[in-house]
């Protein structure tokens, strides 16, 4: 039995797909798909039904999930706590954080959150979501900070994580200054949000809940904000941005609405860490949160 069979287990029950499991492992699908059936044969039972479609969890496979989940964490704290006893780790905070936000909300939030409880050490991973989610879970991280929104819950067990709500933001539809705002009728060239991205959840989670969504047509993609308002800025077509990202273009007008208030998506930026116990540094840093 080995860690990394573990590690690939939840890649691969989060994502549902071979390919995207194979690439947020680092390794190559017919690598990742021999590591599977090797953590198959010391169970003993299957634990993924495999289709043309991807791979889904048999009964056997979701029992198992939780446990996985929790004992992958489990060993990434321990080790980082013998690391701290052994004087081999600095007193250090480790975040995972969305691209956005790594670059616009972090630094202030962080500078502001010393002032009660001064940090020796800060590790920050940035990443889309789908990657930050399998950092958390696997325990790489203490905590995950990320936009949230309620009808969006995120891709791990909500009883095995505690979250505080550290700020706000907005997603605005946007466009370059060129264009006009148009009614929700218009057809409109998206700049959509890969599905790796946290905020295009959101985004397909508010238009799915409207009767008459608008009429988009996705010309890119991405997992990358800052990719989207700078195609947006090249009037390449409407991107759902966050204010704290896009505050800038807007007040310069560089970047103008594409369609009314009603198409805005309030958001939370929360906090997310394990219910389990952290390092007494990590500890101390929640509560005076």
């Amino acid at each position: 039995m080995e860690l990394v069979w573990l590690e690939d287990f939840n890649a691969l029950a989060q994502s549902g797909n071979f390919s995207r499991a194979a690439e947020l492992r680092h390794v190559t699908q017919p690598a990742f798909s021999r590591r599977i059936r090797a953590l198959e044969t010391w169970v003993g039972v299957d634990l993924f039904e495999r289709t043309t479609q991807g791979a889904t969890l048999t009964d056997a496979g979701r029992h198992m999930l939780d446990s996985a989940q929790e004992m992958t964490r489990r060993l990434y704290q321990m080790r980082h706590e013998a690391r701290e006893v052994a004087g081999k780790q600095a007193r250090s905070l480790h975040f995972a954080a969305t691209h956005s936000l790594s670059f616009t909300f972090f630094p202030g939030w962080v500078r502001a959150a010393e002032r009660t409880s001064p940090i020796e050490a800060i590790r920050l991973h940035s990443d889309n979501m789908r990657i930050c989610e399998q950092m958390l879970l696997a325990g790489e991280v203490q905590f995950l900070l990320c936009h949230q929104h309620p009808d969006v819950p995120p891709q791990f067990p909500a009883e095995s994580f505690h979250s505080k709500v550290v700020g706000s933001d907005l997603l605005i539809p946007l466009q370059g200054q060129s264009a006009e705002m148009t009614g929700a009728s218009a057809e409109l060239s998206l700049l959509g949000y890969t599905a790796e991205s946290g905020l295009g959840r959101i985004v397909s989670a508010r238009l799915r809940k409207e009767a008459q969504p608008p009429n988009l047509h996705t010309v890119f993609s991405s997992h990358l904000a800052a990719v989207l308002l700078s195609m947006a800025l090249e009037g390449k077509g409407v991107a759902w941005l966050p204010k704290t990202l896009a505050e800038p273009e807007i007040a310069s007008s560089k970047l103008v609405r594409a369609l009314d208030a009603h198409w805005d998506i309030p958001v939370e930026i929360r906090l997310f860490r394990p219910t389990m116990a952290l390092s007494d540094f990590a500890e101390d840093f929640w509560a005076k949160l």
